[in-house]
């Protein structure tokens, strides 16, 4: 323990509550989460029947079950599509510099470039914006030992073990055994809580359809190819006569690995007249719920459709998932004011009085511009344009003295 507080005091550079320490769990590893009882996932086919009866569980009144829902958001998290949007506005949020603020609105130097290294920073921060698509999030701060090196980790608890509505933990979400965590000691300090919990279920939960539809369309689509791509051989003989039978089968297994069947030559056979199609109908549909997906993550559909694209077209779809990243910021603002600056200062790692804080986000061409068209007539600072644009200034460039001039006589003309 002593070891521990003398790391906390030289690393952050400020004295460390140890009252408040000492009456927290110092063992390596985590408290809660290390008595979930994992569980084996059914990988069945899923249709929306699966996800209505998953909605109904978790909207109940009495007793809501949210593991239906949240496993089906890990099976849906499968489509790359949505993948890629999700993890598209998460990382651009959590690429962003932060910095942490005195209480005189002042940058502590110190503080901001030990915390942009910390992995528990990364890890607070995704469980944050994760609360956008899953509705709710619930972690807890534990001690890890890093080559003999006590450092700091956070966790987020399996969403299906939670129950935000009634503030409950299931070990095993099977059971009905619980624990309430909001009436815990660590509550507020080792345990966290983010995200809503009275609300909907989160943005994830209207793109269940879509994913389902879109993998509907791509299952019917490859039928289709193997239909039409391959077509089936038949073949007519006697099926009274095994001979002849067996003969038949060698005979179609031997011209390829194309589906076939046999039948009495007293039979017929006929391909059903349907729609003529050659699949547009299924890429059409995955379009669509690609699209879709895209609407309700990005708002916007950006650098998908090529056909229609363009470049002013793409720079205003940027804009529109720039806005919500900066919206993504101010809830990572708002949540480490309320819940996680009082959560690390009662366990003795951040000291009174700081703020966690990101710059606005300024259009550095529509910056550089100015500065280009200002430069002409007004004096700027050197350490601004080096700071602003990493620009080394070692002086102004003095104008040329000799200048090239064309003089003309009144003989020049004849």
């Amino acid at each position: 323990m002593g070891k521990f507080i003398n790391w906390v005091q030289e690393a952050f550079g400020h004295t460390v509550d140890v009252t408040g320490l000492a009456a927290a769990p110092t063992k390596a590893g985590n408290g809660y989460i290390q008595n979930i009882v994992p569980k084996t996932v059914s990988q069945t086919r899923q249709d929306i029947k699966t996800w209505t009866n998953a909605q109904n569980s978790a909207m109940v009144e009495e007793n809501p079950k949210f593991f239906p829902i949240q496993n089906l958001y890990d099976n849906i998290l499968k489509d790359l599509h949505l993948q890629s949007q999700v993890n598209n506005r998460i990382l651009k949020s959590l690429s962003r510099p932060f910095s942490i603020k005195n209480a005189d609105g002042k940058t502590n130097d110190d503080l901001t470039n030990l915390l942009q290294d910390k992995g528990f920073v990364f890890q607070v921060n995704k469980a944050i914006l994760e609360t956008i698509f899953r509705r709710h999030s619930l972690g807890e701060f534990s001690y890890k030992l890093v080559n003999n090196e006590p450092v700091l980790t956070f966790d987020c608890i399996p969403r299906q073990n939670v129950d935000p509505v009634t503030g409950y933990i299931y070990y095993d979400y099977t059971d009905d055994k619980k624990i309430k965590y909001r009436e815990q000691k660590e509550y507020g300090s080792w345990l966290m809580e983010f995200g809503e919990k009275n609300t909907t279920l989160g943005l994830l939960d209207g793109c269940v359809p879509m994913v389902l539809f879109k993998r509907f369309g791509g299952s019917c689509w490859s039928e289709l190819c193997e239909i039409y791509g391959i077509p089936p051989r038949v073949m007519k003989t006697n099926t009274q006569d095994k001979v002849m039978v067996a003969r038949a089968k060698k005979m179609m297994a031997d011209m390829g690995s194309a589906a076939y069947f046999i039948i009495d030559d007293s039979e017929s056979f006929e391909f059903a007249k349907g729609v003529s199609t050659n699949g547009d109908v299924y890429a059409n549909l995955m379009k669509y719920c690609n699209n879709e997906m895209s609407m309700g993550v990005s708002g916007t559909v950006v650098g998908q459709d090529t056909k229609n694209g363009s470049n002013g077209k793409e720079k205003t779809s940027i804009g529109i998932l720039d806005d919500l990243v900066d919206s993504d910021l101010s809830l990572i603002e708002q949540c480490w004011r309320d819940t996680v600056i009082p959560a690390l200062q009662a366990l003795g790692v951040l000291p009174a009085g700081v703020m966690y804080k990101y710059d606005a986000t300024e259009d550095i061409a529509t910056l550089w511009k100015m500065v280009t068209e200002a430069a002409s007539f007004l004096e700027l600072d050197p350490k601004w344009i080096e700071t602003k644009f990493g620009l080394k200034v070692i002086g102004t460039k003095k104008e040329s003295e000799t200048k090239l001039s064309l003089n003309l006589s009144t003989d020049f003309f004849v």
